[in-house]
């Protein structure tokens, strides 16, 4: 489990922030908390804020450090010119609005619990960088009973050089040979099947991370089908039974193959219609899958990711998660993450929103909203509703109209909204 993912200048977050999901000591909704590694931890955290506030850039950031740990071990050597030409490198994208921050470091760094060790370790990894090249990067692990004393297993500063102590020799060498400026350590060490490092690259690959707001993204993920879905009659009853729980009207799938002149494996096509029950109730009409609602469609696409997270205990990060979807439909999703008897593995769904629905002190505790706002520099912040205090210095208690008291503006992270006299229409004489 994710317990916080801290990062700095990145974007349009110059100062360091904290998404923090170990639970505060505020009394409501108790069944929500886990407890892990001496920890009490949260399975859900919901993000609001205005239009250009910088929600997405949370996200963006959790996705880049994800992209940098399990690619990065490619970057650098012979290889580094063609790969930064390759349209899908990302390069870190530091805070531009002031000549410090744009040409300073980016950090990155997460806590974590990894589900699937039963010795309740806590990891801390992070790493900086600046341009193209890591500056510092550090790994720690803490055992269930060490209280708060972390263990060194490597620490690498640009300046000062590299110190390791918790890996063989032998890995110890392979590493410092092939190591590359733009290169992590966790990234190659797992390339080097490091079975410590492995353990951080596999902790990445394991979270799902879905942007919603992007229609490209949307359109891919539409066409990507769940695991086993074209030979499995158990999984398309699966997904079937999936859509059941919010639209009854599709009833089952047909899965054809389309005839190629090809033979590999890689060129099989499929045609996918959704059954729909005829109004007799005995018979069935098909209907191509791709014309089913958009709203459906992201449905579709949502399916592997969770059933991904809770099979396997990961964090499921996504932006814009009510995009084209019911306020009642997005509740039922939550609620999903937040059972104890379908989540079993204590998988955890982080995620961005304008959906005032979800802002209830009814279905979240207070240290599962998270606000974001940016001031006049265009410096963004992020902050719980358990820690805002107003300008008397009181916290937000229980019983406040949340959603209410959101929308008037008392816990900032709203629009600052002015009347759109630029698109008053021309009167008669053409004024």
């Amino acid at each position: 489990m994710l317990i916080q993912f801290n990062f700095k200048n990145y974007k349009s977050f110059r100062d360091e922030v904290s998404l923090d999901l170990s639970a505060t000591k505020i009394t409501e909704h108790g069944n929500h908390v886990v407890e892990m590694a001496n920890d009490k931890l949260l399975k859900v955290a919901a993000i609001y804020g205005a239009n250009a506030s910088g929600k997405s850039n949370i996200y963006d950031a959790f996705k880049f450090m994800s992209y940098y740990v399990i690619e990065s071990f490619k970057f650098g050597g012979e290889n580094d010119s063609r790969q930064k030409s390759d349209p899908e490198y990302i390069k870190v994208k530091p805070f531009l609005f002031d000549n410090v921050s744009r040409e300073g470091e980016s950090t990155f760094e997460v806590f974590f619990v990894d589900n699937s060790d039963s010795t309740g370790k806590i990891y801390q990894y992070g790493f900086a960088l600046q341009n193209d090249e890591v500056v510092e990067e550090w790994f720690y692990s803490k055992a269930k009973t060490a209280r708060n004393r972390y263990k060194t297993i490597f620490y690498r500063k640009k300046e000062t050089g590299l110190e390791m102590n918790g890996l063989p020799k032998s890995s110890m060498e392979n590493i410092k040979a092939a190591l590359e400026k733009e290169t992590l350590i966790v990234s190659l060490g797992a390339k080097l099947k490091i079975g410590k490092l492995k353990r951080v690259r596999d902790w990445f690959i394991n979270n799902e991370v879905a942007d919603f707001g992007d229609p490209a993204e949307n359109f891919f993920r539409s066409q990507v089908l769940p695991e086993d879905f074209l030979d499995s009659r158990d999984v398309q009853n699966n997904v079937a039974k999936y859509f059941a729980s919010f639209d009854e009207a599709i009833y089952d799938f047909k899965v054809e193959e389309v005839q190629s002149e090809s033979e590999k494996e890689a060129d099989r096509r499929y045609k996918i219609d959704a059954l729909h029950k005829m109004t007799d109730g005995d018979t069935f009409e098909s209907i191509p899958l791709k014309d089913e609602s958009s709203g459906t469609l992201k449905m579709f696409a949502l399916y592997p990711s969770l059933k991904e997270v809770l099979d396997h205990g990961g964090t499921l990060f996504v932006d814009e998660l009510n995009a084209r979807l019911h306020p009642l439909l997005v509740r039922n999703i939550i609620l999903t993450f937040l059972s104890a008897e379908i989540n079993v593995n204590h998988a955890q769904l982080i995620f961005t929103t304008h959906d005032i629905w979800q802002f209830s002190n009814d279905l979240l505790r207070r240290d599962e909203i998270w606000m974001v706002d940016k001031n006049k520099e265009g410096v963004s912040d992020l902050y719980s509703l358990a820690d805002f205090k107003d300008e008397e210095g009181n916290k937000i208690r229980r019983d406040e109209a949340l959603a209410k008291n959101y929308l008037t503006g008392s816990y900032g992270a709203i629009p600052a909204l002015r009347p759109m006299t630029m698109l008053r229409g021309k009167n008669g004489d053409g004024e």
